[in-house]
């Protein structure tokens, strides 16, 4: 069964989830956007740079967020001269983590949709003299919407598995930084299988369910 310092992890992930959610929808965005219209010859070179959290081990993303959060780097200075203090090893400093390691499983799925929505809803609705501003939140957004759904999905189950950014980040700190990933790894160094599993199977059917509903999702739009 579940102990109490368990349901604190799943609370704690599940928290870390939603935040980082609604974070990376807003931030993923006028990126999304950009990328998905622009031919500036920063198209490619930016792209790189949000997808590289695909195949940069998390441990290295981690190391690199870590050095920039630090006393001696550049964020941790200017944390430190806003009197916030230092990021690393507390909640806000494994949701900044959290952005980047989920950053392009928000980005990508929404440069796809806008995409595919093309460029003539937004000329038509330019003629009938809407506002670009206008013109995206009533045209492009409703348009968009399931590329948001699935950004969303996509994101929030990511977050939940995170670990080697989470380590390298937020440490494990009970109540502050000990999210599902890190309360299964201590089960495990503890020999408490048992528990481990309760955990582990947890993640494993959420995330079947996930990816199932969103194939089903993915097949009811090409249905259509």
């Amino acid at each position: 069964m579940l102990a109490p310092e368990d349901w604190s992890a799943i609370l704690l992930t599940l928290k870390l989830a939603a935040v980082v959610t609604v974070l990376l929808l807003l931030i993923g965005t006028p990126l999304a956007w950009w990328l998905a219209h622009t031919r500036s010859r920063l198209r490619a070179p930016v792209a790189a740079v949000v997808a590289l959290p695909l195949v940069l081990p998390p441990t290295v993303l981690g190391f690199y967020l870590l050095v920039a959060m630090g006393p001696q780097g550049p964020v941790g200075r200017l944390t430190e001269a806003l009197g916030v203090g230092l990021l690393p090893f507390s909640f806000p400093g494994l949701v900044i983590g959290s952005l980047f390691y989920s950053l392009p499983f928000a980005v990508q799925p929404l440069q796809n949709a806008f995409e595919a929505i093309g460029s003539r809803p937004m000329e038509v609705a330019a003629t009938l003299r809407a506002r670009p501003l206008d013109a995206f939140l009533t045209v492009a957004l409703p348009l968009a919407r399931p590329g948001y759904l699935t950004a969303a999905i996509l994101v929030f189950a990511h977050t939940l598995g995170e670990f080697g950014v989470v380590l390298m980040i937020g440490g494990n700190i009970p109540g502050e930084t000990r999210v599902v990933s890190m309360q299964v790894y201590d089960h495990v160094e503890a020999l408490e299988y048992a528990r481990a599993h309760w955990l582990a199977a947890g993640m494993l059917v959420f995330s079947f369910c996930v990816l199932l509903g969103l194939y089903t999702l993915n097949r009811g739009k090409q249905a259509r």
